[in-house]
């Protein structure tokens, strides 16, 4: 049992603090330092893949051109996938010239969507977003400048942590928003940015392939570009806001999809998974994946062991944190607030619990690339708005 014990131990440690450190050690010894401009305004095609987007589509294209960006210098492509409402009459009634709607008509999925996109696209940059994506008129800038260094091949946001409800879930996705925030941090001093936010990321079109339909392109695209050898990077100033769900059934959901889509992408793309960047995917996404294992390795281990006082006090601060994780499921469906106090627990079990059926779902052959959008993180909000603007 102590065995076990220990191995949980290791194992939580080293995904969590010890992958962050060992990051840190090697930015000292190897950090990138891209040339950035503020005077490089390539042109970019914004590309936007979309299935029953009625409530998001509107306000998402027209906050788009009206970007700080010169405006003969920016395109924005929106492909609806086989949508059954509104999307595509609101769509085209925006009438710009800078648009190019496309209707698919035959549901593929995201990434066939965006492939089709794609070789429309005229831009040298590819810029990819969510509809539901709140994005500051200054981002885009903010993202090419890097592009004026030919090392760099890929550049990402981040979706905000700043809270603007305090619903259980919510507030559990901002703390571990805040956590890979520090992360993609650290990986950009090393110019190898794992994974991008699939609401905010752009890459040189020179570099597109068309995407997988049954992966996550916001995974895949950086995953072959930095194999290519050029640097992906994190550009801290660049956020994206988006409308938080308190569904704990969506949040399963979606940690599921995700994990399966990785767990996938690891396996089809395992050749790109060498050196730097396949050891930070093992560290950085599998092993934490599993994060379930470990935290029951340490549970029943403790339970029998008598080890003295500090193992009685481990016991106890375990058995604090399901507790803590109990109050806040309770919280949730009730429709009550809470802190980080409760939310932190329910939110990192409801993840585990998600990422490994993920990974059970790739080893038993079930694909994603057609999949529901999380109803209650669609529609727009006045608050996350003003924000924005």
């Amino acid at each position: 049992m102590t065995l076990l014990f220990w191995i949980g131990v290791a194992w939580l440690g080293y995904v969590y603090v010890g992958y962050p450190f060992i990051l840190a050690v090697l930015a000292l010894v190897h950090r990138v330092r891209p040339v950035m401009r503020d005077d490089f305004l390539p042109t970019v095609s914004v590309l936007i893949a979309v299935h029953n987007e009625e409530r998001d589509i509107g306000w998402k294209v027209n906050e788009t051109l009206r970007w700080e960006y010169p405006s003969e210098r920016l395109e924005v492509l929106v492909a609806s996938d086989a949508s059954e409402d509104r999307t595509d009459e609101i769509v085209q009634s925006t009438k710009d010239p800078r648009l190019t709607f496309v209707r698919m008509e035959a549901r593929g999925g995201k990434g066939a969507a965006l492939n089709r996109l794609a070789e429309l696209a005229q831009g040298e940059l590819l810029f990819f977003t969510d509809a539901n994506a709140h994005i500051g008129a200054h981002c885009l800038k903010r993202l090419v400048r890097h592009f004026a260094d030919e090392r760099v091949g890929c550049v990402t946001g981040m979706t905000s942590g700043e809270p603007h409800t305090d619903l259980v879930v919510g507030s559990g996705d901002r703390l571990y928003l805040g956590y890979e925030t520090a992360i993609s941090h650290l990986e950009s001093q090393l110019g190898s940015v794992l994974v991008c936010d699939g609401a905010i990321f752009c890459i040189r079109r020179s570099l597109f392939q068309p995407v997988s339909p049954e992966l996550a392109n916001d995974l895949e695209l950086p995953m072959r570009i930095g194999h290519a050898g050029y640097w992906v990077l994190y550009e801290p100033t660049a956020k994206v806001i988006e409308n938080e769900t308190n569904s704990l059934g969506e949040e399963f959901t979606r940690r599921r999809r995700i994990c399966a889509q990785g767990v996938l992408a690891m396996w089809k793309l395992r050749r790109t998974l060498r050196g730097l960047r396949g050891w930070q995917f093992v560290s950085h996404k599998f092993l934490r994946w599993l994060t379930l294992i470990p935290l029951v390795l340490l549970l029943v281990s403790s339970v029998p062991h008598k080890g003295g006082p500090v193992f009685l006090l481990l016991l106890s601060l375990q058995l604090l944190f399901y507790l803590l994780a109990l109050v806040g499921l309770l919280l949730t469906l009730v429709g009550r607030r809470a802190n980080r106090l409760v939310s932190g627990p329910l939110f990192i079990l409801l993840g585990s619990a998600g990422a490994l059926a993920g990974v059970v779902d790739a080893c038993l052959g079930r694909r994603f690339a057609v999949w529901e959008v999380s109803k209650l993180s669609r529609g727009p909000d006045p608050v996350t708005w003003r924000r924005v603007h």
